[in-house]
């Protein structure tokens, strides 16, 4: 299953999700108004002679409905815009402590370097690690609603027990969840759930309201109140029934939707690593642990489908159990476990460990710069968005381990960061770098400019293709920047690029994906789909293809061709599409492009892709500059692409 497929399944489970939640709304709907009829037939006279002659009463139907309504709907909202702050709202909630890039820790460092190198091989932004550390069991949880606001938890116990391949295949399996499109449902299924129970909470507050109420009356009118006194104790007690009555099937809901979609992460895991033993090793040590995959906090069963492995003891037969039993995903990876699990050892001595699998051998590192790619490189690469192969994990590690080691320290440092990436765009001529450094001189100050020079030679040692893989790694600590500090890091970047009046594919493709990433990861909910036609969006088409024609070549006689090459493969909007001259498809009416087409759904991102990368593959071969600009462009549409080659 591709990305494009497994998002539209995703977007499915989502419209199966409102529709299973109207019912359960609809539910709860009837069963506060049978409630309060039956409130009203045991009240006073006058109220009782409301509903004495019929069970239908339309005003109090209305009025309950209403009132569901707008307590169910204003309580998901509520908890939905919570969520629209990113994953990491959900790790601090579950009190997760980020780990700082720069960690000393060994345990720490080697879960650091299996996300990364898992983030570069898919090609989606390095997401933030969390570690619960009052979570003594083994468990994990990705959670986001894109890939640029995604985060990895995983308990103290599960970076403790966990070998190096079994923590992979947790992290695989994780990564499965950001690739597919789970984050998002799940973060829904999380708001749903708490619009039903927040009926049953406001019956427990008011019934908790009265606990150091006087009851027996001393006046005839303490007498009459305890009459309302009597009314609300009724009303609590009926809320919180309809609501934890709604909330049971919520949980049935939430269930359903989880199961299925945990068989197919661990699948994906397998897949991912080529490596079994490795999910399999971190399920039996689950089961043979004490205390299992369970977790202390009480806010873990809200999110419960989010986790590796079951989080809370499930209620009512395993109704509410949001993942297979152990021995069932064992047994659909290895058909030939006995089912036998066993304890973990009280802590993996990681410094014994490599931190590469032993045996692990990748792809060599070739001692010569690589100018250009095969043309199948982008075809290639288009068609595996949101994959993962044991072959691009091992060409990743190779990116990683080629990366100067001062260039990766800088990377992982918050402060060094924004310099780095300074750095990255300081032209080769002197004469044209001396107004670039005089620019950082002016707005990050001295130090800055000095830390411009020191990393400079390691600069030179960076190859071409190491490029992207770099602001890859340097995300996480950008995300950390305070948002004057990012807005500041934003203007001086746009200047740099702008110094010389001239931008090159370059520095256009670095910060074009820079600025998506960091500006969705802070406002994840602006991914939205507002078109769904490609004649909706046929001249932001036309000026993708042309842009990426001439960039693709010196030649201007050739773009024409390198256009129809990528055109011919969009025949549901060709008549709409038209070649376009340089200055009609520059680098500024490509940013306007892309933004736009970043809110088009996903069939129709799937296709410009793809048409895309035929034109950059036009001339029988393809640059690294293209093949960044190619990335730039996948990322602005939220596609993760893998690095080509």
């Amino acid at each position: 299953m591709d990305f494009f497929e497994a998002q539209a399944r995703a977007k499915k489970h989502t419209t199966r999700l409102v529709v299973l939640f109207g019912l359960a709304v609809v539910g709860t709907i009837l069963a506060a108004y049978v409630s309060g009829v039956l409130i009203l037939r045991f009240s006073g006279d006058e109220l009782a002679s409301m509903v004495r002659d019929s069970w239908w009463q339309p005003r109090l139907f209305g009025w309950i409905t209403a009132g569901t309504l707008v307590v169910v709907g204003g309580a998901s909202f509520t908890k939905w815009r919570q969520f629209s702050a990113g994953g990491s709202v959900v790790a601090d909630n579950l009190g997760g402590r980020r780990v700082d890039s720069r960690t000393t820790d060994l345990n720490e460092k080697r879960l650091l370097n299996i996300v990364e190198e898992m983030a570069i091989a898919s090609g989606t932004p390095v997401p933030a690690v969390y570690i619960l550390d009052d979570e003594p069991g083994l468990n994990a949880f990705a959670a986001g609603l894109t890939t640029s606001d995604a985060v990895v938890a995983v308990t103290r116990g599960t970076l403790e027990k966990l070998n190096r391949d079994e923590l992979q295949g947790v992290v695989a399996h994780e990564f499965s969840h950001i690739l597919n499109g789970d984050m998002r449902l799940n973060m829904r299924l999380s708001a749903l759930l708490f619009g039903i129970l927040v009926l049953g909470l406001l019956g427990r507050i008011l019934l908790s309201s009265l606990r150091h109420t006087r009851v027996a009356p001393r006046s005839r009118n303490e007498k009459n109140s305890g009459g309302v006194l009597a009314f609300i104790v009724v009303a609590g007690l009926a809320l919180m029934i309809v609501g934890y009555v709604g909330y049971f099937f919520g949980r049935l809901i939430q269930a359903a939707v989880s199961r299925q979609r945990e068989f197919l992460a661990d699948a994906s895991a397998v897949q991912f690593t080529r490596n079994p033993a490795g999910i399999v090793g971190a399920l039996k040590k689950i089961g043979g642990y004490a205390l299992g995959s369970s977790l202390q906090s009480a806010k873990s069963a809200e999110i419960g489908h989010f986790f590796f492995a079951q989080g809370f003891r499930s209620m009512f037969g395993g109704l509410w159990a949001t993942h297979p039993p152990l021995d069932e995903r064992i047994r659909a990876i290895d058909t030939h476990f006995d089912g036998k699990f066993f304890e973990p050892p009280q802590v993996v001595d990681v410094a014994l460990e490599s931190f590469i699998t032993a045996g692990f051998a990748g792809p060599k590192v070739s001692g010569s710069i690589r100018e250009a790619l095969a043309p199948a490189a982008a075809i290639a690469a288009v068609e595996a968005i949101g994959t993962l192969t044991p072959d691009q994990i091992a060409n990743a590690h190779v990116l990683l381990e080629a990366v100067p080691q001062r260039l990766r320290d800088a990377a992982h440092d918050p402060t060094e960061t924004p310099v780095l990436l300074y750095t990255l765009l300081l032209a080769h001529d002197l004469a044209d770098r001396e107004p670039q450094q005089r620019i950082v001189t002016d707005r990050a100050g001295a130090d800055a400019a000095l830390l411009l020079a020191q990393l400079e030679p390691s600069l030179a040692e960076l190859r071409p293709e190491h490029r992207l893989p770099l602001l890859q790694l340097a995300l996480p600590a950008l995300r950390q920047l305070a948002p004057g500090a990012l807005e500041a890091f934003i203007d001086t970047l746009d200047e740099l690029v702008h110094a010389d009046a001239h931008v090159s594919t370059f520095e256009f493709a670095l910060q074009k994906l820079l600025v998506r990433t960091l500006l969705l990861g802070r406002k994840p909910e602006d991914a939205i789909v507002q078109y769904h036609s490609f004649n909706a969006v046929g001249d932001e088409i036309s000026i993708v293809l042309s842009a990426l024609a001439h960039a693709a070549t010196s030649d201007a006689a050739f773009a024409p061709q390198a256009y129809a090459a990528g055109a011919a493969h969009l025949k549901q909007v060709d008549t709409r599409l038209q070649f376009l001259a340089k200055a009609a498809s520059n680098f500024a009416q490509l940013d306007k492009a892309l933004d736009k087409l970043a809110r088009a759904s996903l069939p129709i991102k799937q296709r410009t892709l793809l048409a895309a990368a035929k034109v950059v593959s036009a001339d029988g071969r393809i640059l690294i500059t293209e093949a960044e600009l190619l990335r730039a462009i996948a990322a602005s549409l939220d596609c993760p692409m893998p690095p080509l080659g």
